[in-house]
């Protein structure tokens, strides 16, 4: 299944009045990592909506393990864990030099340009498989 790792730096502009990375910033962060991921295996968002589908989140779990603070570079390890008929799950994980400091669970389901759920297209599978 598919398997990718994103860089981000946090920005000052991220931070909490406590100087930590705000939580709503892992939430974008994982998007970051999921894009990516897609993009790399040439399924970007823009491909799969000039295709007629899109990728929406429909449930998230988040722990936060430990902050991360302005001028970290941190590593996005984002992973598809399962597809499913309509969707699929993914797995993140945000870590500093190696250390876990956020894990997520997200799925994603897929649908038309109407918002309608949609079967999961072949080539969007054979992506996420390889």
């Amino acid at each position: 299944m598919l398997s990718s790792r994103s860089t981000v730096d946090v920005r000052f502009y991220e931070l909490d009045p406590y100087n930590h990375l705000n939580h709503t910033a892992y939430l974008a962060y994982c998007e970051v990592g999921r894009i990516e991921a897609l993009e790399r295996r040439g399924i970007g968002m823009q491909t799969l909506d000039e295709r007629g589908y899109r990728v929406i989140v429909v449930n998230l779990v988040a722990r936060f393990v430990a902050p991360a603070v302005a001028g970290d570079r941190l590593e996005v390890v984002t992973h598809v864990e399962k597809i499913r008929r309509a969707g699929h799950d993914w797995r993140h994980r945000i870590e500093r030099a190696g250390q876990v400091l956020f894990r997520a669970e997200v799925r994603a389901a897929m649908t038309d340009r109407s918002g309608r759920p949609v079967r999961v297209p072949d080539f969007v599978v054979e992506a996420l498989s390889r």
